[in-house]
């Protein structure tokens, strides 16, 4: 990257690190049990509500309890189950038709990041009928409150139900964007670690290595607070000691309940101390080949930190402390080369490849524009890159030997 665009990044970058604890970021209330939700209903005085989530999650009955609970309550549940992985245009629009035709008063997001992701990016379609989802693309677009907005995860890695963002794929363009918009932290959230009970091994392992990368992330950018950082470090330090035993063992609820906490600490901190190029790059993919954004991140993160360099090794260091990986008496670039390694080792042991089969090298350089778009001047990256030096992500996590 020229210097000229490095001073501009860096600048853009300053200001809004400066900006920050003028921004109006808040925390969601939190309940324990979805037994929590009539009575905060009635508070609201809500008696219509829909239902966002998916259907391999509703024909799987982990739904119905819920639904069976609002319909005993005298609540009207629509229920919107048709998002995608990765959820697009038309599902914001699906969602928000439902939600107009059956005279809702709020929106309840139930599943992973996807079913969060779609209810955050309706509501902002119904407080903003007269804007596209096209349209409310990037920072701070969504300035009106959104209609209230009660987030229940299954996974535990998105941490979307504390986040500013909605991730969206217009299927059209092949394009996957974010909506960054504090009016967009739901306003409630359920964690239950009984919710993510049947979440398969293979999605407990993706999603837990997203909560990773969310805090890893977050930990060695140029935008972090005392806060942000002790968030990041224990969400590390769980990922490690529980993740491995939630993905063997489902009804560990104990080991679910940990990871619940690490994605939403996780999340609170790149929440405000945002994320860098392993994230621009996963939205990249999952906007060409819907690639899952939890697979992609797991993939990425060593690779994306081996790249950085020496610039992140002190931080990388202090991470595999907080993991229990490296000692007070590890050099700093043995124990950073330590940490990504234990990335790695963690990622085979829970069955993740190491490359993505899926990258064609003609795509290359489109993603590579796509991704940079996205993360320059926005990202508070440890070393600033251009489109052509993150094509070397792709090649990295390409599988072009076959």
């Amino acid at each position: 990257m020229n210097i000229v665009r490095k001073c501009y990044c860096r600048s853009y970058q300053l200001a809004f690190r400066l900006a920050m604890p003028l921004l109006p970021y808040r925390e969601p209330e939190r309940f324990d049990s979805i037994d929590a939700l009539p009575p905060l209903l009635e508070r609201l005085k809500i008696r219509s509500i829909l239902l966002v989530t998916d259907r391999p999650l509703r024909e799987a009955g982990v739904t119905q309890p819920l639904e069976e609970l609002l319909e005993q309550s005298g609540i009207h549940c629509a229920v919107y189950d048709g998002t995608r992985a990765n959820p697009t245009v038309r599902n914001v629009e699906e969602a928000r038709a439902l939600y107009l035709g059956s005279g809702c008063q709020g929106i309840i997001a139930f599943g992973g990041g996807s079913s969060m992701d779609c209810a955050k990016a309706a509501g902002a379609r119904i407080v903003y009928p007269k804007r596209s989802v096209n349209q409310m693309k990037g920072l701070l677009r969504v300035l009106r409150r959104l209609p209230p907005l009660i987030a229940i995860p299954t996974t535990a890695g998105t941490g979307s139900e504390v986040t500013v963002t909605a991730v969206i794929t217009d299927s059209e363009q092949r394009h996957k964007y974010t909506m960054n918009n504090f009016t967009m932290i739901p306003h409630y959230t359920v964690l239950d670690p009984a919710a993510t009970r049947t979440l398969p091994p293979a999605l407990t392992a993706t999603t837990g290595m997203d909560a990773l990368t969310h805090a890893v992330e977050a930990y060695i950018g140029g935008s972090t607070t005392k806060e942000t950082r002790r968030y990041a470090r224990e969400a590390v330090r769980l990922v490690f000691e529980n993740l491995e035993t939630a993905y063997q063992n489902g009804d560990d609820l104990a080991a679910r309940k940990n990871m619940l906490h690490a994605a939403h600490i996780a999340g609170i901190a790149f929440s405000k101390s945002y994320v860098g190029y392993v994230h621009a790059v996963a939205h990249s993919l999952g906007g060409q080949y819907n690639t899952p954004h939890g697979l992609a991140n797991a993939v990425l993160l060593p690779i994306g930190l081996e790249l950085y360099g020496p610039c992140v090794y002190r931080k990388l260091w202090e991470l595999g402390r907080s993991a229990g990986i490296v000692d007070q008496a590890t050099p700093e670039q043995e124990g950073a080369a330590a940490f990504i390694a234990a990335i790695r080792d963690l990622n085979g042991r829970l069955g993740i490849p190491e490359k993505l089969p899926e990258i064609r090298r003609e795509d290359v350089p489109a993603m590579a524009a796509h991704a940079a778009r996205e993360a320059n001047p926005l990202y508070p990256v440890p070393r600033l890159m251009d489109a052509a030096e993150l094509e070397l992500f792709y090649e990295k996590a390409a599988d072009w030997s076959r």
